[in-house]
């Protein structure tokens, strides 16, 4: 179902019922469906009880990845090691024990419990518990480059020959305060989220996890895993520029592309396709458009760029480890995710646009490598580059 959603460019947008958004400008968002049964795990009833929102989708995202890689039985799970994503966490946990606060000040009933799961990280301990990964938990919130960064930090280990086993991902659920700070920076689109449109007004926001299980890949043929995809490269930098605005021209997301691609030993020209950060916001596609351009150079009309930001929207933390899988599954099914909604491309961009459905085969060079960018308010860039798997 995402995958058909992704290829065709479907979009996700409703109004947020979770909170209330009356006194807010925008009152949408990509809110995800949490009706299916909770997966089920070694966890006792009264601790599920007790998850918010973004641990849900991050229990959901890893169940199903779990069972995708066959690691269902806990051989080898011991010493795995969990790295995750987040910008806000529990955060919806603190919203309840600040309401509570102020509500009733002497009524402490369920305030310790709010208190422990807003902790960073406590959702990975949860998962380590439900599925007995003994390994380091490790915790990237570096805004909007977090699942990204923990995805290419988990790669690092694995290509170190420190693990053969590395579970990844990002996650991220809505939250009022998230959702109204944005609201008050007026960074939220008021019609609808058109990156790279030279009309573009903002972002829209929306809420999802994804999981990877990073093998070593010898290890990984010779159990006979159904191996979906390589990640070949990866490369991060940081902007030092300002604290939400990105640098103009782009230059540390140029060295985050450049690194990606010399760990994976390829030229900007061997890449077909850029799932861009594209939040559509003024600064931010100036920035990237003017990045792909210096990083693509005379080849930039060769590569073929789109943002799923577009049908989704922002997931934050979340964003960088969702926008991977995308580009598995690209590869994997030989499509590029188009941005129907951006009408008008930026005179800037010397890249084409992906505007509309469209299958690999149509590409004026083979498909083999996916390139996908992610960058964060403070200036944190993160490039992560994807082969298909054969």
């Amino acid at each position: 179902m995402n995958a058909e959603g992704f290829r065709t460019g479907r979009t996700a947008f409703k109004p947020v019922t979770i909170f209330d958004t009356s006194r807010q400008r925008v009152k949408t968002a990509g809110e995800a469906r949490l009706d299916l049964p909770f997966p089920k795990t070694g966890l006792s009833g009264r601790k599920i009880s007790r998850m918010e929102r973004a641990e849900r989708l991050l229990f959901h995202a890893a169940d199903e990845a779990v069972r995708q890689a066959g690691w269902e039985s806990a051989e080898g799970r011991g010493t795995t090691p969990v790295v995750l994503g987040t910008t806000s966490g529990g955060m919806s946990m603190g919203e309840d024990y600040y309401r509570a606060a102020i509500t009733d000040p002497k009524r402490e009933r369920q305030q310790a419990t709010r208190v422990t799961h807003y902790l960073a990280q406590k959702q990975a301990m949860d998962l380590c518990e439900a599925y007995g990964f003994t390994g380091p938990i490790t915790i990237i919130a570096n805004a909007c480059a977090a699942g990204a960064n923990a995805v290419g930090h988990a790669w690092e280990l694995v290509r170190s020959g420190r693990y053969s086993r590395v579970v990844a991902g990002g996650y991220d659920g809505l939250s009022q305060l998230v959702f109204a700070g944005f609201d008050s920076l007026q960074a939220l689109s008021t019609t609808s989220c058109r990156p790279f449109d030279a009309t573009r007004d903002g972002l829209a926001l929306g809420e999802g996890a994804a999981v990877l299980l990073l093998e070593n890949w010898e290890e990984a043929r010779a159990r006979g895993a159904s191996i979906l995809g390589e990640i070949v490269g990866y490369g991060a930098s940081t902007d030092a520029h300002h604290l939400t605005q990105p640098h103009p021209q782009g230059a540390a997301a140029v060295q985050s592309m450049s690194a990606a691609c010399a760990a994976a030993g390829l030229r900007a020209d061997e890449i077909s396709y850029v799932n861009a950060h594209g939040t559509g916001t003024p600064l931010n596609d100036a920035a990237e458009t003017a990045a792909i351009n210096t990083w693509a150079g005379e080849q930039a009309g060769g590569v073929r760029v789109s943002s799923t930001k577009a049908g989704i929207g922002h997931l934050l933390g979340a964003a960088g480890a969702v926008e991977s899988v995308v580009c598995v599954m690209a590869l994997r099914e030989q499509w590029l995710p188009p941005m129907p909604g951006t009408l008008e491309a930026d005179g800037a961009a010397k890249f084409r646009l992906v505007q509309k459905a469209m299958k690999a085969k149509e590409l004026e060079r083979p498909f083999q490598f996916a390139l996908s960018n992610s960058f964060g308010f403070g200036g944190a860039n993160a490039s992560l580059i994807f082969g298909r798997s054969t």
